[in-house]
């Protein structure tokens, strides 16, 4: 009996100790169940980080600045600057070019050697070389002004000269037979400005002389060895043509090398040169055929 009570006791004892246990423990695994249940800790591990854990820096990003949303602007002033460069230097070696295609048309050469007989006007004459006379001899020229025939035996100064008055035909003829262009104009319909166009062309330049013929019958008249073209405007291209095409053309003049430089006093000075004489020719002028000339030495 005794046994059998302890046993029921000892049962009671166990059973309501377990009992105990088991519902001292039950709010506590039902609390930490709730926990996982929640996902905290889950959530956590499942997370890859750890509670009050400090991130460190980013290795994909480390040393780089943040990226800073601008707006590029067009640079439309540099461009339009260049634009207008390029344009420019496209005209001016367009022009260039252009320009040189034009001169070479009237450059002699040996296969073109007198480019001058396709200027429109152009007149030419055949005339003999190195026929001289002396200061005081006339010659009665064929045309006027004379573009070739016995002439003086000086020649006057025809490196660039712009004569103010008119000069003696004789010592003009001369220059030409050395390659120079003489330009010639009637001083009562060429003035001021005009004149001043023509003189720019001769200024500065050899082999190449300018000055008034009173009683001129065009405006202006251009004269080298053997051609002659005459016309009314200073602005005419056929003027540059004319130049391009005889000045010092070795093919159409007599004397090819010899000089163009003043002689000086005794001889012609330009600085007083002998006048133009506008009478006519008397009655022993030395003809166009040389009769009265001396045979020329050269000069």
């Amino acid at each position: 009996m005794a046994s059998g009570g302890s046993g029921r006791r000892s049962g009671s004892s166990s059973g309501s100790s377990t009992g105990r246990s088991s519902s001292g423990s039950g709010p506590a695994r039902g609390k930490s169940g709730g926990q996982r249940g929640n996902g905290q800790r889950g959530g956590q591990r499942g997370n890859g980080q750890r509670p009050n854990a400090k991130r460190g820096p980013n290795p994909v990003t480390r040393g780089k600045r943040p990226a800073v949303a601008t707006r590029r602007q067009v640079p439309w002033l540099l461009i339009g600057a260049i634009a207008v460069i390029v344009v420019l230097a496209v005209g001016v070696i367009g022009f260039a070019l252009s320009r040189e295609s034009e001169v070479s048309a009237w450059r002699p050469s040996d296969d073109n050697r007198d480019p001058s007989l396709a200027i429109p006007g152009i007149v030419t004459g055949q005339y003999a070389g190195q026929q001289h006379v002396n200061a005081q001899q006339r010659v009665a020229y064929d045309r006027s002004p004379p573009f070739g025939g016995p002439h003086d035996a000086y020649w006057a100064a025809c490196n660039g000269v712009v004569y103010p008055t008119p000069v003696r035909s004789e010592n003009m003829v001369h220059s030409l037979e050395h390659g120079a262009v003489w330009i010639a104009y009637n001083p009562d319909q060429i003035s001021g400005p005009a004149v001043q166009t023509l003189a720019a062309r001769v200024q500065g330049q050899d082999y190449t002389m300018m000055s008034p013929y009173p009683g001129l019958d065009q405006p202006i008249s251009l004269q080298s060895w053997g051609h002659e073209l005459k016309l009314a405007d200073p602005n005419d291209p056929r003027i540059d043509q004319f130049i391009s095409s005889l000045r010092q053309n070795q093919y159409t003049y007599p004397e090819v090398g010899a000089s163009c430089d003043a002689l000086g006093p005794g001889y012609f000075d330009p600085d007083n040169p002998p006048p133009f004489d506008a009478s006519p020719p008397p009655p022993d002028a030395v003809t166009m055929d040389g009769r009265g000339a001396q045979a020329g030495n050269g000069g």
